[in-house]
């Protein structure tokens, strides 16, 4: 992936600011990927109109209209690979995927996840975390696995739980460092850096022993 421009496709439910982040840090330079295409499970969501706004190709597919979640997945795949991504990135992507759609990803997909696991994997962490009493909170970045949120840790960003936070307080502050995470995590995987080797994360050809932790809106070089 070194050589050539990474190709990345994308996979959204929501808004897609994280789909924007990374657009925005193609656009100055910071982040050596194109955007292939963009996918998701809702027509209706922005990330699509996003994709759309900046001339790439979006496409939803509706769950219903499948017999099964193992149907959905497999069209759904088909049409990822269709755009021939190197790096699949799951970004607000809100549906648990299969074993079978994910085996031929196996080390290039990833996801973005609003917490530090493997701590409040699955939904509302930051209620959780708030209900929990945990001093800090965060957010992830990791490889795709069929197990929700417990597939090998890249990378992580902690922010403080402040006094007087409530669930949108804290998501605000974590949403804010969820952006430089996932595109500093995409600079190193897509400069062949991180690799998924035997179910575990190596940098440089080294075993990564804890996730590479963000600091100054930089991982460590």
């Amino acid at each position: 992936m070194a050589d050539a421009t990474p190709r990345l496709a994308v996979l959204a439910s929501g808004r897609g600011s994280n789909l924007q982040a990374i657009l925005d840090a193609i656009d100055d330079g910071r982040l050596h990927a194109q955007v292939a295409g963009v996918f998701g499970d809702k027509p209706a969501a922005f990330a699509l109109a996003r994709a759309r706004a900046a001339g790439i190709p979006a496409r939803a597919l509706r769950p219903r209209d499948f017999a099964g979640r193992d149907e959905f997945d497999a069209a759904l795949f088909a049409e990822v690979a269709s755009v021939r991504p190197d790096v699949v990135v799951c970004a607000g992507y809100m549906r648990l995927l299969g074993a079978a759609a994910l085996a031929p990803w196996a080390g290039r997909i990833i996801n973005i996840h609003p917490s530090l696991l493997p701590d409040f994997k699955g939904l509302d962490t930051h209620a959780r975390a708030l209900a929990a009493g945990v001093p800090e909170h965060g957010a992830s970045v990791h490889f795709v696995t069929a197990d929700l949120d417990g597939g090998p840790v890249i990378a992580q960003a902690r922010v403080p739980v402040l006094d007087g936070d409530d669930a949108d307080a804290l998501a605000a502050r974590v949403l804010d460092t969820e952006h430089p995470l996932l595109v500093a995590s995409l600079q190193l995987l897509c400069a062949g850096r991180i690799v998924l080797r035997d179910e575990v994360v190596e940098l440089d050809g080294k075993l990564l022993a804890a996730p590479l932790q963000l600091a100054s809106n930089r991982l460590p070089a």
